[in-house]
């Protein structure tokens, strides 16, 4: 290698240290694009039924929104409140109960494997259990988790920001989509401009279904719940239907509430619970979700899950919240750039030189 290549070689690294250095701005930037995506489905919506011009149609957004938000926040909220509080304060009861049952049936469980003069514990649950009260431990771990959320109002600059960008994206998208692709080679500005256009398609298309998807399993959680009898309703089926953003891990977090709950009564209805709740998973995984997105990035579930892994554990519980967007977009580019414009060629340069070198002996 000479010195220029050398030399572009560092100037590349220097940029990837950059880059890594801002991956929390750069993170912000994207939570929002993702954002303007999802403004910008409405406002396009209504640019095409109504002829609107585009600064009309997002002002309606907005107010709409803004309406939905102060109904919401004066129906659902004050319920939600204090149905989540009674959760909260339910949880060490009901781990309590889980223990209690442990220990009445884990001395015949013991006698009937290993018999009676078997040198183990007398209770399994001693072994959860802890000098202090378990009930306390666990009021005071929710009450650390409780300040932690409160702690939080420090990220409102970062959401206020988000939402500024957000808005100034969806107002104005063609200066800085044209931005973005001047950034690129010249050769390649036109075919970017058609990868950037699938990626927000394919965004969008992510979104409607997501949304539809989560509606669907909080109202199926809501009509499950109320047939079992476990209360409260609104705030579990609530739960179901935000957590559902977070696919894997989301669901699973919802369950712990209402099993908590119907613990209480019987170990019966924890378990139609639990049988309730995988039932819904299975059918938003198998029904709803194919149905809905059949116009979107098609997601492996393996990859969702170990892009979740990935991007936690890298940037943080936004980069948690935006796994799944940045999996829809990085997909695309993948296979755009990188498959169909890099590697494609590739194969196809290859496939053309061993023609020329099996044809030059004939001629």
């Amino acid at each position: 290698m000479g010195f220029g290549q050398w030399l572009g070689l560092l100037a590349l690294l220097a940029a990837l240290l950059l880059l890594w250095s801002l991956k929390e701005v750069l993170l912000v930037l994207f939570s929002a694009v993702v954002l303007s995506v999802a403004l910008n489905l409405p406002v396009r919506a209504i640019q095409r039924h109504c002829g609107w011009q585009r600064h009309w149609a997002l002002l309606v957004v907005l107010l709409s929104l803004s309406v939905v938000v102060l109904v919401g926040s004066v129906v659902l909220v004050p319920p939600f409140v204090k149905e989540f509080r009674e959760l909260i304060e339910k949880l060490p009861q009901a781990f309590n109960t889980l223990l209690a049952l442990i220990d009445a049936n884990y001395q015949a469980l013991i006698s009937n494997i290993y018999g009676s003069d078997a040198d183990l514990p007398d209770s399994l649950a001693e072994l959860f259990r802890t000098s202090t009260d378990v009930g306390a431990t666990l009021e005071r771990g929710l009450q650390g988790l409780l300040d932690l959320a409160e702690n939080l109002g420090g990220g409102l600059l970062r959401v206020v920001l988000v939402l500024a960008l957000a808005v100034m994206l969806a107002a104005q998208p063609a200066p800085y989509q044209a931005l973005a692709v001047r950034l690129a080679p010249s050769f390649y500005r036109r075919r970017l401009k058609r990868v950037l256009s699938q990626c927000d398609s394919a965004l969008g298309n992510w979104m409607v279904g997501l949304l539809i998807s989560s509606f669907c399993v909080a109202v199926m959680a809501g009509i499950g719940l109320t047939a079992l009898g476990v209360r409260p309703v609104v705030a579990n089926a609530l739960l179901a239907g935000l957590l559902n953003v977070i696919p894997n891990i989301g669901p699973t977090i919802s369950t712990i509430f209402p099993v908590s709950v119907a613990l209480l009564d019987s170990p019966w209805r924890a378990v139609a619970v639990v049988v309730l709740y995988l039932g819904i998973q299975n059918v938003e995984s198998y029904l709803i979700t194919p149905f809905v997105m059949h116009k979107q990035v098609e997601l492996l579930p393996g990859l969702a899950l170990l892009s979740q892994f990935v991007f936690a554990v890298l940037l943080g519980p936004l980069g948690l919240l935006m796994a799944l967007p940045l999996v829809v977009v990085l997909q695309v580019l993948v296979r755009e750039v990188l498959i169909h414009d890099v590697m494609d060629h590739w194969l196809l340069g290859g496939a053309a030189g061993v023609a020329t070198e099996q044809e030059g002996p004939e001629g």
